[in-house]
Order: C-alpha cells, then structure tokens, then sequence
C-alpha cells in the first residue's frame, strides 16, 4: 500500500511541474530539471507521466535522461563525488586518479557506497585544466589531486 501512495504522490507533484511547464517551447528539460530537485532523481512513474502529458515516446524521455550525465534515475549519495575524464586531466594523471578512487571506494562509475554516503561520477570536464586532475565534490571543484587529496576530501565530509 505505501509503494501505491508513493507513486500517487510522485504522479502528483510530477503534475504539478508539468503544469507550470508545459505552455513552454522545448519543455522537457526545465520539467526533467525540477521532477529531479524534488525527488532528487527521476522516478520511473515521473518518466512515464512526462511522457504522456507531453505525447513522447518513454524512449524520447529516456534518451534525454540517459544523454545528459546530471540527471539520474536512482536517488544518489548524500554526497556526490564527480572525477574529470577529460584529456586534460587524463594527461596528468587522471586515469591512476579514477582508478584509485574507485578501488578504494568500492564502486564504480554511477554507484553509491554501501553506506550511502558517496556516488561516484564521471564529468568530461571541470573547467580546472590548468589544475589538472580535478574532481568535485557536492559541487565546490578541486585541483591538483591525487588519490590520498581525493580521499582525505571523502573522509571530510563522512
């Protein structure tokens, strides 16, 4: 009965957005945008919802989310850890970097840590090449790391 009334209340305040949104040209992101600020991810029963209010395929709605890295369809970590894969940071180390977070994490790419504390992320660029490896964590950007910088940052805010 409570997974009922959740998938009510998520069809609901799913509405709601759609409403607020829908008289816009081009409204999928701004409603994908703000189903994910309220529930923190976007729930299949969101997804489903925008799709039909919007008369689009549940194909085109996924293939938005599943395009653009910000956007998830599982909730994540209390805190989210984001390693920069661009070449700029490949180039000094950020492969070693990505590996050894992950190795001391537990997890790989798009994963939370058993105790949710942590979703690991790649991002294809910070804008901190000249920092380079960068990584961000709850989106506050740090430069110049190696595993031992990435890790201490993750006990901080344990």
């Amino acid at each position: 009965m409570a997974l009922q009334t959740q998938s009510q209340d998520v069809e609901k305040e799913t509405a709601a957005i759609v409403d607020s949104h829908e008289q816009l040209e081009g409204p999928l992101l701004p409603i994908l945008h703000d189903v994910q600020a309220k529930f923190g991810y976007i729930p299949e029963e969101a997804l489903l919802h925008i799709a039909d209010r919007l008369n689009l395929s549940r194909a085109e709605v996924y293939g938005t989310i599943s395009f653009y890295h910000d956007f998830r369809k599982k909730a994540a970590g209390r805190h989210v850890l984001k390693v920069c894969r661009s070449e700029a940071c490949q180039s000094v180390g950020g492969d070693k970097l990505a590996e050894g977070v992950q190795s001391a994490l537990g997890i790989t790419w798009h994963e939370t840590t058993d105790d949710g504390m942590i979703t690991l992320e790649p991002v294809y660029c910070l804008g901190l090449c000249a920092c380079a490896p960068a990584a961000m964590l709850d989106e506050k950007i740090h430069g110049r790391l190696d595993k031992s910088g990435v890790l201490a940052l993750v006990e901080e805010v344990k």
